[in-house]
């Protein structure tokens, strides 16, 4: 935990091992393509910062951010997908799909994002992904800066794009900041107002701003990031890459500080204690023990 000044509120573990931000970025990802000329109306300036479950509604921006630009696509580098909704694609096997599409990818809003920045500012369409591409190479400075710690060396993510080094101690501050500074308002306020469209109606991120006046976001192998509107940051890194651990510290971390009154803390029980299955049978659940150090 971090207030926008660098700070140091409460932590647990080893805040300075250094670990890959993967989808936890995409509102830092999402304020460059902005801020670039993208030109993205809120809902896609939601969908820029999105890891999308490929419902309907999220597949249907994506295409409009594209089109808008003369763009379609064909232009996307994100691998073929299957949506991550299990839902989404029960709906295209029965409309008859019979294999992925970049489109269905949860990363597809970001690389839409990336696109309509790379079509105002003449950048090259092709290549986009490539650390040294102007797009990616103003992510890396921008929260370089952002997080007075260098990203660098970069990694390549699930959906072909660098992804970012860091410690749970700078993501916290990253959020703090995304919590904070006029800059980068206008992103907190689209994920705030739009959580289901950054993720989907069931998840873990998307609840807790539902529920709360904050925003978060997960990113893979079991980190996610929490702003508290104009107050701190929050970071959560699961080391053993488990997605429903981060949820669970996350959700053990906002009640240490007072956050969840007893009628929050029941809509999201599901994430404070996620069940434990065996056999395919819910045999248990797994109980957060948090020991945070106040500074």
């Amino acid at each position: 935990m971090v207030s926008a000044d660098g700070s140091l509120i409460a932590h647990s573990g080893d805040i300075d091992r250094p670990f890959f931000l993967r989808s936890a970025a995409k509102p830092f990802q999402a304020a460059i393509a902005q801020e670039s000329g993208a030109g993205l109306q809120p809902v896609e300036l939601a969908l820029a910062a999105a890891s999308h479950d490929g419902e309907p509604v999220h597949v249907a921006i994506v295409e409009m951010m594209l089109s808008a630009a003369g763009l379609s696509t064909a232009n996307l580098r994100c691998p073929p997908s299957w949506p991550l909704s299990a839902e989404a694609i029960g709906r295209l096997r029965a409309s008859g799909a019979r294999g992925p599409r970049q489109v269905w990818h949860s990363c597809s809003g970001k690389h839409a994002g990336w696109l309509r920045a790379c079509a105002a500012r003449g950048w090259p369409l092709t290549g986009y992904l490539s650390p040294d591409h102007p797009v990616q190479a103003l992510i890396a400075d921008y929260v370089t800066e952002l997080g007075g710690h260098p990203v660098a060396p970069v990694g390549v993510d699930g959906c072909g794009a660098p992804t970012l080094r860091t410690t749970t101690r700078v993501m916290a501050l990253l959020y703090a900041r995304l919590a904070t500074i006029p800059e980068l308002r206008s992103v907190y306020r689209v994920m705030h107002r739009y959580p289901a469209l950054v993720s989907g109606t069931g998840n873990c991120d998307s609840q807790v701003a539902v529920a709360l006046n904050v925003v978060a976001k997960r990113g893979a192998a079991g980190c996610i990031g929490l702003a508290v509107e104009g107050r701190l940051g929050i970071a959560v890194k699961a080391w053993d890459g488990t997605e429903s651990v981060a949820g669970a510290a996350l959700m053990a971390t906002l009640d240490a500080l007072g956050e969840l009154s007893p009628l929050v803390a029941g809509r999201l029980e599901p994430f404070a204690r996620p069940p434990v299955l065996g056999g395919g049978e819910k045999v248990g659940e797994l109980e957060m023990s948090l020991g945070l150090k106040w500074s």
